[in-house]
Order: structure tokens, then C-alpha cells, then sequence
């Protein structure tokens, strides 16, 4: 009777014939976007999962059909590598490719700041550079099995990209009206929830609007309906206004003072606006737990639930005068 294997890592390892040209080239690819990295010239390694497995025989099939040599098998490091300085080659190898993204997300948010209106005619290539940024992201998250840390930030600056894109710092509306609560009101905010939305639904759900009803769109040409009030996106009532993140600009208009509110509202300053005025320690795990949402691929609905609960804990902690 077959044991079932303990091995962590398989590897693959060949000697790809000069002839055809392209083989090389075409092996390469594959194995990148398996994520695989490699330990020698011509050994790579990945973790031993049945589709990566399934993936590399593929691959060592292809090879011995154009008269090379491959083989895979699964494998244990017992000296020389260790099981974590594999895994920090992958860490390595994920965190120049998020690297890359968080360089170009980070150049789309300088390109569009101001907005919107002011940015009209750079709009359109900005949105599918944004689209084809978001794609590799990820597939870069698909093949970072250990997380290396630059996907945090590579996350962060293709939201604020997002954010420039869609003009949240420009509203006509905004800070109108009178600070008197809504009732049983529909508040509006664009789909793909991050920080700064669910911090501001945590917000108008526990203080503003106990009976909100949330709904989310793709801001592109959403046309506010009877009762619906939008906020952290374009023309809202409620957005960023003055350096301020749409959380901070409810907790004015509606002049909420509560002591436990100050201190997640420098939270989200910084982790939405990414200028680093506040520094508050907590920032970096609320953070992390934010991300894991989206990047767990969480509906709306769910990430503003399970954001709530992190805000609400959060509230109470710095309520009770741990701050």
C-alpha cells in the first residue's frame, strides 16, 4: 500500500535541447507563471500541490517531446537549503513582481490627481492600464503561496489608484445639507470595497443610520435614485474634501465627537490617503486584516460585515481609553 507523501516541494529538473529556439523560452514562461522558482541553472522548484504537480509533468512532457530531458520528483531539503530559505526565494521572487505593479499603480494616482473633471481626456487609457494592473496583481497573488510582504503595499497603491481614477476628491454636493441624520436611507458607494468605505458604512451604520441599506455600483454612470445617498465616490455627497478621507468628512458634517472615533479616523486617513500625517501603530494590522479581505475575494456585503466587526472591536478598545 502507497503512503501518502509528506514531501513539501516538488522539483522539476531538465536539459532543454538548443534546437528548437523558442523551447527555452516557452519553458520558462510556463514555469513563471506556476510561480516556481530556480535553485540551480536548470532545477526548479514549487510547492508539492496536485495541480502545480499536474502542471510540471505537462511541462517535462513537452520538453522529451522535442528530444530533451525532464523529470519531476517530489523532494525534502535536508542540508544546504532549508525549508525557509526556499520559501524566501518565493517571497523574493513575488515581491519584484508586485514591486512592478505598485510602480505603475502608484504612477496612474499621480497621473489623475485632482480628479476626475480635470482629468477627462487621460481618463480612458488610465482605466484599462489600471484593469490590465489589476489582472497581474492577481496572478501574481495566485502563485504567492507565502505571502511576500510587497503585496500589502502593491494593494494599497492600486486602491488609491482606483480612488484618483474615479474622482473621489472632487464633489459638488459634498458637506451640503443639514448635519440631521438620514432615516432608512440607501447609501451608495462604488463596488470593490476597501478601507475607507468600510470604515465609513462601520460608521454610518453604528452612528449615523442605524436601518442603512447599502448598494454598490460601478460609478460609471450611476444616476442617483429617490432616497439614495453616495458617498467615497464621484459627485457625492459625502467624499474626500480638503486633504480628508470620506470616514473623516461624516464624522464632521455629522459633528460626531465620540473620543473612540478620533483615533480610527487618523487610521484611515493614513491607510486611504497613504501621506503617513497620523502614524498610528495600529494602522499596520488593520491594514493587513483590510487586505485579507479583498484579497480572499470577498463580496461587498461580506468585507463591509467582517470590516465592521474589525471596526467595531477597534471602537471599543479605543473607547474604553486604550488609545
Amino acid at each position: 500500500m502507497q503512503q501518502a507523501s509528506s514531501a513539501k516541494w516538488l522539483l522539476l529538473i531538465h536539459q532543454i535541447p538548443t534546437k528548437p529556439d523558442y523551447l527555452r523560452v516557452k519553458v520558462g514562461r510556463l514555469l513563471h507563471r506556476l510561480g516556481a522558482v530556480a535553485i540551480k541553472g536548470s532545477v526548479y522548484v514549487a510547492p508539492a500541490v496536485p495541480t502545480i504537480r499536474k502542471a510540471l509533468a505537462g511541462i517535462a512532457r513537452g520538453i522529451h517531446q522535442q528530444g530533451g530531458e525532464a523529470v519531476v520528483c517530489e523532494a525534502q531539503f535536508v542540508d544546504g537549503l532549508t525549508d525557509g530559505a526556499v520559501e524566501d526565494l518565493f517571497r523574493e521572487a513575488r515581491d519584484s513582481e508586485y514591486s512592478a505593479v505598485a510602480k505603475d499603480a502608484k504612477g496612474i494616482a499621480t497621473g489623475m490627481r485632482g480628479g476626475r473633471a480635470a482629468n477627462e481626456a487621460r481618463r480612458r487609457p488610465a482605466a484599462q492600464k489600471l484593469e490590465r494592473l489589476r489582472q497581474r496583481f492577481d496572478e501574481i497573488v495566485a502563485r504567492d503561496p507565502f505571502d511576500a510582504p510587497g503585496r500589502e503595499t502593491a494593494a494599497r497603491l492600486l486602491s488609491l489608484a482606483e480612488d484618483r481614477l474615479e474622482g473621489v476628491e472632487l464633489s459638488a454636493k459634498q458637506g451640503t445639507g443639514p448635519p440631521e441624520p438620514p432615516r432608512s436611507a440607501t447609501w451608495v458607494t462604488r463596488t470593490g470595497v476597501m478601507v475607507d468605505r468600510i470604515a465609513s458604512a462601520w460608521l454610518i451604520r453604528r452612528f449615523i443610520d442605524p436601518n442603512a441599506v447599502f448598494k454598490f455600483v460601478t460609478a460609471r454612470g450611476h444616476r442617483i435614485g429617490p432616497g439614495e445617498i453616495r458617498f467615497d465616490m464621484a459627485g457625492a455627497e459625502f467624499t474626500h474634501r480638503n486633504g480628508n478621507c470620506t470616514f473623516e468628512v461624516l464624522l464632521e458634517h455629522f459633528r460626531l465627537r465620540d473620543s473612540g472615533l478620533r483615533p480610527i479616523a487618523e487610521i484611515v486617513h493614513d491607510l486611504d490617503l497613504e501621506d503617513a500625517k497620523f502614524g498610528r501603530p495600529e494602522a499596520a494590522g488593520v491594514d493587513r486584516m483590510i487586505l485579507g479581505l479583498a484579497i480572499a475575494k470577498q463580496s461587498d456585503p461580506v468585507r463591509l460585515a467582517q470590516g465592521s466587526a474589525i471596526f467595531e472591536n477597534l471602537y471599543e478598545s479605543f473607547r474604553r481609553g486604550s488609545r
